[in-house]
């Protein structure tokens, strides 16, 4: 049998067997979603090529030091690799997602203030850190859904997919990530706009 009629398990059986020609396989099969997927959240090629072959590579030690067991799911391991690897450079340039709430407004469409500049800057800027702080105060589901989702553009399928939960399930760790920093920002002390909070 052709190595590109293989499932993915089946090549993974085959490279923790030593055949180096299996990866290979996976790779080219693989490679452009791995890297759309890192692409949409660092908005650079060429930063997006270098971390999809690190993200290669971290899968090819974590399979080779035997601690790969996610068979038949590859392609969603891969993902997570990526994403968490896109996420970790996109933290370290201290830029953060867009977040649309569940009406479809966007927190920093709507901090439009009317104050003097050098106000609005400041109250800008302690929005975005108040958002940065409440968003890694979120439960570790919800915290991914929402990242998935506003870093990574995935659909909710796609999410569902990658997770290994249902899509219904997804849709409500996102409904109540969204509740919930809702919550958050209603109860912080800092100046908003209000209309943001509407249901």
């Amino acid at each position: 049998m052709r190595k590109t009629k293989l499932t993915d398990g089946q090549l993974l059986s085959q490279y923790k067997n030593g055949n180096e020609e299996a990866f290979a396989v996976l790779l080219e099969r693989h490679k452009d979603r791995v890297f759309t997927t890192i692409y949409l959240i660092v908005k650079d090629r060429y930063q997006a090529e270098d971390l999809m072959q690190d993200a290669f590579i971290k899968a090819i030690k974590t399979i080779k030091s035997g601690k790969y067991n996610e068979e038949g799911k590859f392609l969603p391991w891969m993902l997570r690799i990526a994403h968490n690897l896109a996420i970790d450079h996109f933290r370290k340039a201290k830029r953060y997602p867009e977040i649309v709430m569940e009406d479809g407004s966007s927190v920093f469409n709507t901090l439009e203030f009317s104050e003097a500049p050098i106000e609005n800057e400041h109250i800008k800027q302690d929005t975005h850190n108040l958002l940065k702080r409440y968003i890694q105060e979120l439960p570790e589901a919800q915290k991914e859904v929402l990242v998935m989702r506003h870093y990574m553009q995935m659909s909710f399928q796609e999410i569902a997919d990658a997770t290994g939960v249902s899509i219904n399930t997804a849709l409500g760790r996102m409904r109540y990530a969204l509740i919930n920093l809702r919550k958050k920002l209603n109860h912080s002390n800092i100046a908003y706009d209000q209309n943001f909070y509407r249901k």
